[in-house]
């Protein structure tokens, strides 16, 4: 059934950091942000209604600002978090919504939100009414929501909780990045489960470090309620190497027989994930016609996982996989007139291209990969994924991502860099990502596959100038 529109989150908040949310009466928190300085938007807020400014407790106002101030009847409050100050505020201000739902929190590099539709799929089935917060879109029961952020801002986030607990949503599920809780998006918050499901680099322009960046995804073990149970993917390097240093803990695996969820594969999961499952004495066969590849094997471990600690029977689960449709914009799948199969992926990093590729290379012997990266972003993974894509593509076409404020031919250099020389010849630069796209396929035949990649379901592409529509998936359906 699709989803239709019945109601909104208001368009202005009680407590906020975005000017433009600010109305009558609410509170304005000024928040210093990577990019931009909320100080500036104080006389917006003013102009909209701001009842309350509140200020890092070491802040300089500009006179100008400051004399704004004064001619208004506003309060000024000195914080030392106005971070922290913004997701109690907002808890408070929405009726603290999070105290009357289960919630549960999905983190790791990958998978986060293919797992998390997993799960949402098998809660529906269960019968429970549930609400949705991920990279793609948000949803609560029937109601679709634009997804601002991975993990929205405390401000938002409290009132799409307020409209869960008014449309009497039994469980949330939601994406948890590492920025989310290093910014303290989601204090005011405590999980009733939670599921890391892997790591691998990213975001080291603003971690620096793996290890920074692993620890501060860590940081949602402290979030669960007493007793809650966090569900692991003992496979994955990095996580086995904490799995004895928190309680409650459920893990998942492949052929790793001390997992407490695991999966013996059958077949390559190149046309869909089957395998056996196991858990403790009872075995499942699993298949899923609408994911494939081995990774996604570990997404379907991640939701049986968290969905039994729930308490949800195992046969229904196993059921609820058959019936699973889609992820939009991962690996969609599209025939196209000349015989050849477009592919739409997410994949933006490199442990992602490597999964995604890996497992395209044993389906076509005519591989052709358009690739891009991110603009303002962690340039060490640039030349990473274009050393993955020249091993794997058979021509690969270097075109742009979101570049936001950089110069698209750097970022295509940046890219080149990992192309070994003997591989320059099957590269193909066109910058214009709809020409991109459209010159891959006249370059294809039957069998042929164009894997589209790095942006997934994104409906506009982030230039400097600006955001422009521009969907992927629609480009692919345009090809004649």
């Amino acid at each position: 059934m699709e989803k239709t529109t019945i109601r909104k989150i208001p368009d202005t908040f009680p407590v906020t950091c975005h000017s433009k949310h600010v109305g009558h009466g609410s509170v304005f928190v000024a928040i210093k942000g990577l990019k931009e300085d909320g100080i500036r938007y104080i006389p917006e807020a003013i102009e909209r209604g701001a009842s309350e400014i509140i200020l890092s407790h070491d802040v300089q106002v500009p006179p100008a600002i400051a004399e704004r101030i004064v001619s208004s009847d506003v309060i000024i409050t000195r914080s030392s978090n106005p971070r922290l100050c913004l997701a109690l505020r907002s808890a408070q201000a929405a009726g603290y919504p999070a105290q009357k739902l289960r919630i549960i929190g999905i983190t790791g590099t990958k998978g986060k939100t293919t797992t998390a539709y997993l799960l949402d799929h098998i809660l529906k089935q269960a019968g429970y009414k549930t609400a949705l917060l991920t990279t793609v879109v948000n949803h609560v029961n029937d109601l679709l929501i634009p997804s601002p952020l991975t993990t929205p801002q405390p401000d938002y986030l409290h009132q799409f909780l307020k409209l869960a607990v008014e449309d009497s949503v039994d469980y949330v599920i939601m994406e948890v990045s590492a920025q989310a809780l290093t910014f303290n998006r989601v204090d005011g918050i405590l999980f009733d489960g939670v599921v890391f499901t892997n790591f691998e680099q990213d975001h080291l322009d603003y971690y620096k470090t793996m290890e920074n960046y692993f620890q501060a995804k860590c940081q949602i073990f402290s979030y669960r309620k007493p007793g809650a149970v966090a569900c692991l993917n003992i496979d994955d390097p990095w996580l086995t190497t904490i799995v004895s240093s928190y309680a409650h803990v459920f893990s998942y695996g492949v052929s790793r027989p001390h997992a407490h969820v695991c999966a013996k594969l059958i077949g390559e999961q190149r046309d869909e994930v089957r395998f056996t499952l196991e858990v403790g004495n009872n075995q499942a066969q699993v298949e899923c016609p609408a994911l494939m590849g081995r990774y996604n094997v570990y997404n379907c471990l991640a939701s049986f996982a968290i969905a039994l600690q729930l308490g949800i029977d195992l046969d229904l689960v196993v059921t609820s996989l058959k019936t699973f449709t889609k992820v939009p914009g991962r690996l969609e799948r599209y025939l196209l007139p000349n015989g050849a199969i477009g592919l739409v992926d997410y994949a933006h990093n490199p442990s992602s291209c490597e999964a995604v590729l890996s497992l395209l290379s044993t389906l076509t012997n005519h591989l052709i990969v358009v690739l891009g990266a991110g603009g303002d972003r962690d340039h060490t993974k640039r030349p990473k994924m274009g050393s993955i894509v020249a091993r794997y593509a058979h021509i690969f076409v270097i075109t742009s991502d979101n570049p936001r404020s950089e110069d698209p031919v750097q970022i295509a250099d940046d890219i080149m860099q990992g192309v070994a020389p003997d591989l320059h010849g099957h590269i193909i630069r066109e910058l214009d990502r709809k020409l991109a796209i459209e010159k891959a396929y006249s370059l294809s035949r039957p069998g042929s596959i164009i894997a589209v990649l790095g942006r997934g379901h994104e409906e506009f592409q982030i230039l400097g100038t600006g955001p422009v529509r521009l969907v992927d998936a629609e480009i692919v359906q345009s090809l004649r």
